[in-house]
């Protein structure tokens, strides 16, 4: 593990970045004080290309990202390299499954640019047989409830698109999964990204969505999508 630790952040620079993260929803800032009076944290720094942790590696705490873009990759036993997903909205979690499991990393994080994570343990986040847990901790596991939840929905659909059959059939059900009622998509991702979490290589992926807008299913503008031909589009659903 590498990074620069502020040991001891100032509880005034931390309760304003839990308020802002999942883990913090819906607490006042008195049970967000009782959050970080119940566990560990530090502020850590990390510069682009350095590993948070790797594969493999036993978890020791759970990150929320305060500052940057990290990347959660997984190398294949030939050596490819998969993206699966990035993290890049201030509050945003991740780790946490590994931590309340107590199970090694499947997968390693690199820092997309230079980032700072505020990294927390404490047996506030895993099910212990305590008969009244307090407060603090039964808000902290309903919070962590919420946050496997979301990613639950997530990987849900993205199964639904990976397991459609042509590149155009994951093309359609993901921009689908994001159209907006005035018939258009607005791409958070590159199409580098998008490539890599179609597990397609780049020209690929130029080449298909050239073919959609010659075919006239859709119209692209930068980042900026919009379908065309709706009763076209929908029959590769």
């Amino acid at each position: 593990m590498s990074g620069q630790a502020k040991q001891h952040p100032a509880a005034g620079d931390i309760l304003p970045l839990l308020q802002k993260s999942l883990l913090g929803q819906d607490m006042t800032e008195q049970e967000l004080q009782g959050l970080m009076d119940a566990s560990k944290v530090r502020l850590r720094h990390y510069e682009k290309g350095e590993m948070v942790f790797q594969d493999g590696e036993k978890p020791h705490c759970l990150y929320i990202l305060v500052r940057g873009t990290v990347h959660i990759l997984k190398d294949t036993f030939s050596g490819r390299q998969i993206f699966l997903s990035a993290i890049d909205e201030p509050g945003d979690l991740f780790g946490e499954v590994y931590e309340v499991l107590h199970r090694p990393y499947d997968m390693y994080v690199e820092a997309a640019s230079p980032v700072e994570l505020l990294e927390m343990t404490s047996d506030l986040f895993t099910l212990s047989g305590e008969e009244e847990p307090s407060r603090v901790a039964v808000l902290v596991q309903r919070n962590l409830m919420r946050i496997f939840a979301r990613k639950a929905y997530f990987m849900h659909n993205k199964l639904k698109v990976l397991g459609s059959g042509s590149l155009r059939e994951k093309l359609v059900r993901l921009f689908f999964q994001h159209l907006q009622s005035d018939g258009t998509v607005q791409l958070q991702a590159s199409r580098e990204f998008l490539a890599a979490y179609l597990a397609v290589t780049r020209p690929s992926l130029s080449r298909e969505i050239s073919a959609m807008q010659r075919d006239g299913l859709i119209a692209v503008d930068g980042r900026h999508i919009r379908v065309v031909d709706l009763d076209s589009f929908e029959a590769y659903l």
